[in-house]
């Protein structure tokens, strides 16, 4: 029987019961059709790369399966229709994975304080390794005779608030 990987995200805003709920249903469906779950895993609320019918965030979960075409065709369309599931991606494999998958294993180790492009305070957007601060009004102070010290780089004062012909 063909082996499969799948993965779902379902929205951000349903608790993590109802997420439960919904995989249960998605097994239900792949058992119906002749096929097995031989491993689920939860991977929690995790944040999307961008926003997916105005969500955020959503709740993944990892399927492995072992199943005819025709369950899994049905598996799909059922996710079709549900409004629970924002997202889901399901491909066919060589093999089936053992043990926790590599987003579990992750999880436990420390934090680097390294994001994806922008989360790291480093070359990007902030333009921390760029000279000059990279703009964005961080950075260096500006070196173009701005203002330094309440005068003007000239030399010469600000004017007065005075009413002028007053001495």
């Amino acid at each position: 029987m063909p082996l499969y990987e799948s993965v779902v995200i379902a929205r951000q805003d349903i608790a993590t019961t109802q997420v439960d709920t919904l995989a249960d249903e998605l097994t239900a469906i792949l058992t119906e059709g002749g096929g097995k779950v031989t491993k689920r895993e939860s991977w929690g609320l995790r944040t999307l790369t961008y926003r997916i019918k105005k969500n955020r965030k959503g709740h993944y979960v990892l399927f492995n399966i072992e199943a005819p075409s025709a369950a899994i065709n049905e598996y799909e369309r059922r996710m079709r229709i549900n409004e629970d599931v924002l997202r889901y991606l399901t491909v066919r494999v060589e093999e089936l994975e053992e043990g926790p998958s590599a987003v579990l294993q992750n999880k436990d180790r420390p934090d680097t304080g390294r994001g994806g492009f922008f989360g790291s305070g480093r070359g990007g957007r902030d333009g921390g390794d760029r000279p000059g601060g990279g703009g964005f009004g961080r950075g260096r102070p500006r070196e173009d005779g701005d203002r330094e010290g309440g005068r003007f780089s000239s030399g010469r004062r600000p004017r007065d608030e005075s009413p002028q012909g007053e001495v």
